[in-house]
């Protein structure tokens, strides 16, 4: 059982943005062990070898520091992350989650996330998923020929055959699960197969990543004549086959922006990766850094190596004061400015992801990125142009409404509320909401219905390339 709010240690209440807000953290990332026991060709983590494992007096430190905040969202994400999760086994995440659920408020409902290669996974592994209630991500890069391209042993031979093998455990456990793959130049024209693949494993939650240029890692796709349009193709190409297909539930891409485009009047889209612990990034010593969690283990002198302060020794607090924190959140936020007032995708993106506008811009007070146009503008587009492609299927429907009642010296009324409908279009370029607008794009372009489910949108945005 957790702790109420008032039971248990308590850090005051600190009102640590400019203008008053408390933070509000949404996702914390704990990286049980940096050590992956394979080596993707297209990995960024700069201590994949090292086998450290996160102490469990960590595990408490940190969400001691969490929960005394006062700071924590009610609804809160835990990711385990970096290396591959799964060569610590299943009595330390017992341990672990036990731990924290002792110290878990009432009021917050906790969630943990998992990504893994699949090698690891076993009958013992499904269990503790399933016990737990427990959102697991197999990351797998298509058929043989594409997946084996990248995501090889230490030994360069291909892990295809185990990570499969992961798969199809899962399914014969009936243990839920999402899948994420990277794309590079070869598997970008191929959504067919990509999709073949896919049903035929059994998979109908999608998650895609472009390969992406982060730490010492160079993307020879994102160096290629027009990625953005080699990923318009591809996702529009997918998104048609696989509506048509009826056995794809989720894809990522589209099903998570339709929910930023449109949503309730007046809300604003969440970006934590903005926002002073939105996210809270946690080593596997203690160190906490904040926004984008790749930036934790890069080197960076103006911002302290990205490090606010450490679980055993600072609190939150003090944490948010630290010069690296205000620093970055200065810089970040004065990008996110800019986005608002140069970009006319503001309204569904919330400002980009800072550790893209810094590794490709140079600087987090930046604007527009390739993961910007990629991730955001691309779905976007996509989904807007469905929109009014249905608005023409309604303008024909009206038309011929129109004929027949002039035809038969009948009145014209408009079954289908064009006019609102076509007002609705604009405003939800805008980020407004309209339900029968909203449902009118689903099944005018047979998008799959959400379930409850579905894969947490926030939870992929942070894992472009990483494994």
């Amino acid at each position: 059982m957790g702790t109420s709010p008032q039971e248990g240690p308590q850090e005051r209440r600190h009102d640590c943005a400019s203008d008053g807000v408390s933070p509000s953290i949404s996702i914390v990332v704990l990286q049980p062990t940096p050590f992956c026991n394979i080596d993707c060709k297209y990995c960024y983590l700069p201590e994949r070898d090292a086998k450290t494992v996160m102490p469990l007096e960590t595990i408490v430190a940190a969400f001691e520091r969490i929960f005394a905040s006062g700071w924590v969202n009610p609804q809160l994400t835990v990711i385990w992350h970096a290396g591959e999760p799964l060569v610590v086994p299943p009595s330390y995440y017992q341990a672990a989650f036990e731990a924290i659920e002792k110290l878990r408020p009432d009021f917050v409902e906790l969630r943990h996330s998992i990504q893994t290669n699949g090698m690891l996974l076993n009958a013992e592994w499904c269990e503790f998923f399933r016990e737990w209630h427990m959102n697991v991500g197999v990351s797998v890069d298509g058929p043989r020929e594409l997946h084996d391209a990248n995501r090889v042993t230490r030994a360069g031979k291909g892990t295809f055959d185990k990570t499969i093998a992961g798969i199809r455990l899962l399914r014969r456990e009936h243990v839920p699960f999402h899948v994420i793959s990277v794309l590079g130049a070869k598997s970008m024209n191929m959504p067919e197969e990509m999709l073949d693949f896919y049903i035929s494993e059994g998979i109908d939650d999608v998650c895609f990543n472009v390969e992406e240029s982060e730490g010492t890692h160079v993307s020879t796709l994102l160096t290629g004549s027009d990625p953005v349009q080699s990923f318009r193709k591809f996702l529009d190409k997918f998104w048609t086959l696989s509506r048509e297909s009826g056995r794809i539930q989720f894809v990522r891409e589209i099903d998570g922006m339709i929910r930023r485009i449109f949503r309730p009047e007046g809300t604003e889209v969440d970006n934590a990766q903005v926002e002073p612990f939105g996210m809270v990034n946690i080593d596997c010593h203690g160190n906490v850094s904040s926004f984008s969690p790749e930036l934790l283990g890069y080197k960076n002198v103006k911002y302290d190596n990205f490090t606010v302060g450490n679980v055993h020794r600072h609190s939150m607090a003090e944490m948010f004061e630290s010069p690296a924190m205000q620093a970055m959140a200065r810089d970040i936020s004065a990008g996110v400015r800019a986005c608002a007032s140069e970009c006319e995708y503001f309204s569904v993106c919330g400002g980009g992801a800072p550790v893209n506008k810094l590794t490709e811009n140079g600087s987090f007070a930046s604007t527009r990125t390739m993961f910007c146009s990629l991730i955001q503008i691309v779905p976007t587009d996509l989904i807007l142009n469905a929109l009014d492609r249905l608005e023409m299927q309604f303008d024909r429907a009206t038309a011929v409404t129109m004929a027949a009642g002039a035809a038969g010296g009948g009145s014209y009324a408009d079954p289908v509320g064009v006019e609102k409908f076509n007002g609705t279009r604009r405003a939800a370029a805008n980020g407004a909401f309209n339900s029968a607008a909203a449902a009118s794009v689903e099944a005018g372009t047979n998008i799959p219905k959400f379930r409850p489910e579905v894969p947490d949108v926030a939870l992929h945005q942070i894992q472009r390339g990483s494994r």
